[in-house]
């Protein structure tokens, strides 16, 4: 056995039960946390139960605490957000149990109590008052007996009908996935809390659900009043469907129905939820959503989510008529074909390395489809371990537009198409982890006159989905037809990610409210942070609106938020583009941490404009807004370091609806995220950036078209709340139970 492995096996082992407890009671003493709370429950741990602990095993837990010591912040750390949760230190990922209860927000999430990447999945805690300022407790629920913690969630049994209450007070149950570690199995778990989350009790019945699969996870449990049940909705990730089940007690459960597949499925589904939502300014209407978070296929590539809006009867959930269809397979736009693959060879088509051989595949049966005519370049060569590239000869950009069919691995970096202009890559694509090929475009108008190359490239040596697929280069007026997924993402950017709501908030309040992870799959365990990886998204309240293309979900962040907001606020009460431009330079450097809302009126259709953040002399984030294809287009690519992933320097887009020439736009910075809502809440793009030390500005630039009009801007620059967080902790520790 390696020494790290020895060292976490000794980890293990001081992290379960009473002396777990202990040692992190000494670790927040070491962190400078309220003594007399600590050693108290150091004392309590260790003495005041019928079987003390032996001075040989506090010995070695010392010991073993000395070798191990916690790592205190203070959140100043480089890129260290300053308003959204992370752990203090290590691993974390998807959110999990999240519920109100007497006064707080209880939040878990998946953690490795031992590094800063995927491993040893448990469930670590904090808990809120506000959503904002958070306090960290120990680790909940910790890996033991070969059995990972995964996804799950947790609510509040107020009925006591599992029998786990005590002096009739309800208790919090927690429903998770067993994963183990020695056999292809997950199945369904229950802990139970009797002290507000401070402490958990697994269940000795576990599991209580088990099909005998081996990925059947992240299970999000309600209370259905009008059955009077409760309801488990859980994935069957490579099968893309969700399984509803009812329970009259928690820990017995019995099969009602199936939804799926539908929407996107290019990649595992995950982590789903299921909840009514009201509709927006329509007193006691709702509808039912259904989340499912998907891996890879998200619409950046990599993580995203999506969602589904119908009806849920207690038993069976029902697609709404106004979610998208499938668009139909159509052929690409007219006009100049580059290269279509149809002959004998690769014409004047350069191949390097062994992965595209001498000659186009003529993919013959099996599951190989969406291409056109008979002839496709395929990287699979002789395994999906071969590798190379295949590069066009220079041909001219005669048109706006550059169409093409792809398929295959989803590698960004590793495998994909370039296209080259003075020999620098200016526009990327990569697969998408199907056989099925779909129509993609680029917007080449910027390039028009000049030369090109397309390069179709494999550098990929893994064999899950270790092959490109690719066909038919058209140079067309306008955007190929292609295949979309009738898909409704819950936010466009490349960092939001198994995103689910917080159970029994009171009636009183009335939202839903939803959390996700900031990060990506892709690339999650090589961002540049330490000593913890990750971020949670800011919570969001959620609405439903009805619009022309059918029902959708808008967002706000939770008004709790404007409690960070500094009275240092700066204003541009409206005028022309140019004058906000000059506005916004005379602000100077602003600090990281921002609350920013933009309005512009009299957007002309051929409008695009940009707002750029800036970080130092070379180092920028612009969101460009282009009325002609109505989107807005968030590019990262100079963002700050964005050399530790080969798909992190990518550009991203989201539908933008401009009203009567009408655009709004609010933007939350923090040290290395940007969140955008655009149009109150209609569409959301969530990315992170790493810039490195300099000044932060914001400003304005015009590209094409007539420029609009500025109607404001209003800049709130935001308190951290991870410092004072650190105060509520110490203030809000309740007194220990002997």
């Amino acid at each position: 056995m390696s020494q790290n492995r020895k060292r976490n096996s000794l980890k293990m082992k001081l992290t379960r039960h009473r002396l777990g407890r202990a040692a992190l009671h000494l670790g927040c003493l070491a962190r400078g946390g309220k003594t007399g709370w600590h050693l108290a429950g150091v004392k309590r741990e260790l003495f005041f139960w019928k079987r003390p602990v032996s001075l040989v095993v506090i010995t070695t837990l010392l010991i073993g605490l000395a070798s191990n010591s916690v790592i205190a912040t203070d959140y100043s750390e480089p890129f260290r957000p300053q308003y959204h949760f992370t752990p203090e230190k290590n691993w974390m990922n998807d959110p999990n149990g999240m519920v109100f209860f007497e006064g707080e927000y209880h939040l878990f999430y998946q953690y490795n109590p031992f590094g800063d990447k995927w491993g040893h999945m448990s469930w670590a805690h904090a808990v809120s008052p506000d959503m904002v300022h958070w306090k960290h407790l120990p680790l909940a629920l910790a890996e033991e007996n070969g059995v990972m913690i995964f996804s799950g969630s947790a609510v509040v049994d107020w009925k006591n009908s599992s029998g786990f209450g005590k002096d009739g007070r309800p208790p919090l149950v927690a429903i998770y996935t067993g994963h183990y570690t020695e056999k292809p199995l997950q199945n369904q778990n229950l802990a139970y809390s009797n002290d507000k989350g401070r402490t958990w009790t697994k269940y000795s019945g576990n599991p209580v659900l088990d099909i005998g699969a081996k990925d059947f996870r992240d299970p999000k449990v309600m209370w259905h009043e009008p059955t009077q049940r409760w309801i488990m909705t859980v994935a069957m990730p490579t099968e893309h469907k969700i399984r509803f089940y009812s329970s009259a007690n928690l820990k017995e459960w019995s099969q009602l129905s199936e939804f799926g597949p539908g929407g996107a499925t290019n990649g595992i589904w995950e982590c789903p939820d299921l909840f009514p939502l009201a509709v927006e300014n329509a007193a006691d209407s709702s509808k039912w959503i259904l989340i499912v978070n998907l891996n890879p296929g998200g619409p950046v590539g990599g993580s995203g989510c999506q969602y589904f809006v119908g009806e849920f009867d207690g038993k069976k959930f029902v697609l709404d008529k106004s979610h998208p269809q499938n668009t139909s397979i159509t052929a690409q736009s007219n006009g100049t074909v580059i290269a279509d693959f149809e002959g004998s060879g690769y014409g004047g088509w350069k191949a390097t390395g062994r992965a595209f051989g001498t000659a186009p595949a003529r993919p013959a049966g099996g599951d190989i489809a969406g291409f056109k005519g008979r002839g496709i370049v395929d990287s699979f060569g002789s395994s999906d371990s071969d590798q190379g590239a295949l590069t066009s000869p220079l041909f001219k950009i005669s048109a706006d537009n550059l169409n093409f069919l792809i398929g295959g691995g989803a590698h960004p970096g590793e495998m994909g198409v370039h296209l080259l202009v003075d020999g620098k890559v200016v526009r990327a694509a990569t697969g998408n982890n199907s056989p099925q090929l779909v129509g993609h475009s680029w917007d080449v108008s910027e390039f028009k006159g000049r030369d090109a190359r397309i390069e179709i490239f494999d550098r990929y040596s893994g064999s899950d989905w270790g092959h490109i697929m690719v066909d038919h280069f058209v140079l067309g007026a306008s955007p190929a037809d292609t295949v979309k997924e009738p898909a409704l993402w819950l936010d466009y950017g490349p960092d939001f990610y198994a995103a689910v709501t917080w159970s029994d908030i009171p009636k009183s309040d009335g939202r839903r409210i939803a959390l996700g992870w900031m990060s990506n799959w892709e690339y999650a365990e090589k961002v540049p942070t330490a000593p913890w990886r990750s971020a949670m998204t800011v919570p969001r309240t959620l609405v439903l609106r009805e619009t022309p293309e059918g029902w959708r979900i808008a967002q706000r962040p939770v008004a709790e938020l404007k409690s960070l907001r500094q009275p240092s606020a700066r204003s541009f009460k409206g005028g022309t583009f140019a004058e906000a431009a000059a506005w916004l330079k005379k602000q100077g450097d602003l600090p990281a941490q921002l609350d920013v809302e933009f309005s512009f009126q009299g957007i002309a259709a051929d409008a695009r404009f940009s707002m750029v953040v800036r970080a130092g002399a070379n180092e920028e984030t612009v969101l460009e807004v282009d009325a002609r294809r109505q989107k807005l287009r968030v590019d990262r690519s100079r963002s700050g370091d964005v050399g530790f992933h080969p798909g992190f320097a990518k550009s991203f887009e989201s539908p933008l609806r401009i009203r009567d020439g009408k655009y709004t736009l609010q933007l939350l910075l923090d040290t290395s995220s940007l969140e955008v809502f655009s149009q109150d809440g209609e569409s959301a793009v969530t990315a992170t950036f790493f810039a490195r030390a300099g000044e932060r500005h914001l400003a304005l630039t015009s590209e094409t078209g007539t420029p609009p009009r500025v109607a404001g801007i209003k800049i709130f620059p935001l308190k951290s709340a991870m410092k004072s967080s650190r105060s509520f902790a110490e203030s809000s520790e309740p007194n220990p139970k002997k």
